[in-house]
């Protein structure tokens, strides 16, 4: 499945609408600019919460955690020291962790499963918003890719303030 992933432009908060390739609405994303976890929380289009993404204070790396249904699913960590590239990884319960490598120049992230990929994440220099193209293999969650973006991206935001 393909996605994309657009910030409203004039919007104080992390605001994002998340569509399919023909432009329909899938999620909407609502980001707390008064936190200091710098949460962002994924809507259904019926308005359900399906996810929630807040990052972690006083940790070593930038690390944020994913829950559902207040049950924590993931938490993605940046490595600390990758030359020429960023790594994350996304620790999920259980044996089948997920790692996101990508260029730190062209904003092209790779998000595997061992050896197999999983997902593809593009971002779109050409755009007055940050805007993601986010492809999905079939089967799988694909909530769960959009949510390690979107922390993706608060990490990449908050590497580029400070």
């Amino acid at each position: 499945m393909r996605y994309v992933i657009r910030e409203k432009l004039f919007h104080l908060a992390e605001d994002s609408d998340i569509t399919d390739e023909a432009g329909q609405p899938v999620f909407r994303v609502n980001g707390s600019i008064f936190s200091l976890h710098n949460t962002l929380v994924m809507y259904d289009l019926a308005g359900i919460e399906v996810a929630t993404i807040r990052k972690q204070l006083l940790t070593f790396t930038p690390t944020y955690e994913i829950t559902r249904h207040g049950q924590e699913v993931a938490e993605i960590r940046k490595h600390l020291f990758t030359p020429f590239i960023d790594r994350f990884t996304v620790d999920i319960p259980g044996p089948d962790d997920l790692e996101i490598s990508g260029s730190l120049f062209d904003h092209d992230f790779t998000m595997m499963r061992g050896d197999q990929v999983i997902a593809t994440v593009s971002k779109a220099w050409m755009s007055f918003t940050d805007t993601y193209g986010v492809e999905t293999a079939p089967g799988e969650d694909d909530v769960l890719i959009l949510a390690s973006v979107l922390a993706l991206d608060l990490a990449e935001d908050a590497e580029h303030n400070h």
